[in-house]
């Protein structure tokens, strides 16, 4: 997946999705945000994570996984899970899903819509599994998920923002 032009030259918008905004895209947000950041980058890009689901709306995120993104040296203590929105893909230079039962329910893939891991190097085009109804080995894997498909987001971002103003 190349990644589309930003709306606003010099700057991109990336919305994360899940069902419920506690475990998948919360973890993305921080592992994202956290290496754009590492890169310099983290003036230039906003980066936004949603549920399609709204009864988790207020919450932290689930305990174990910021246990795993904690013991990984990331702080997941700002976090509080919100609704997605139906007007982000008119927002947002990128809305990324976590599975393909978010990709339904945000309307489908788009030049502007697809799965996170469309541009995980490993296994492009798969998804994020739930880890919510398992134990912390999956938490685990999607934190390995998470971060290479991140660091690949971050130099795709990298060259599609160019040189600062």
């Amino acid at each position: 997946m190349r990644l589309p032009d930003p709306r606003i030259p010099g700057h991109y918008r990336i919305a994360l999705v899940c069902l419920g905004n506690i475990c998948r895209s919360p973890m993305a947000h921080v592992v994202l945000e956290s290496r754009l950041a590492d890169a310099g980058l983290d003036d230039r890009v906003e980066v936004r994570s949603s549920g399609t689901g709204g009864w988790h709306v207020g919450n932290p995120m689930d305990d174990r996984a910021a246990a795993t993104l904690t013991a990984a040296g990331y702080d997941p203590t700002r976090h509080r899970a919100q609704q997605y929105d139906a007007t982000w893909p008119e927002a947002y230079d990128l809305v990324l899903v976590m599975d393909g039962s978010n990709l339904a329910d945000v309307g489908g893939r788009s030049d502007r819509i697809g799965l996170f891991r469309d541009l995980d190097p490993v296994d492009p085009g798969g998804e994020v599994p739930d880890p919510y109804y398992g134990g912390a080995d999956g938490f685990e894997e999607v934190l390995a998920m998470v971060e290479r498909t991140s660091d690949a987001i971050v130099t795709a971002l990298d060259g599609a923002l160019g040189p600062r103003a």
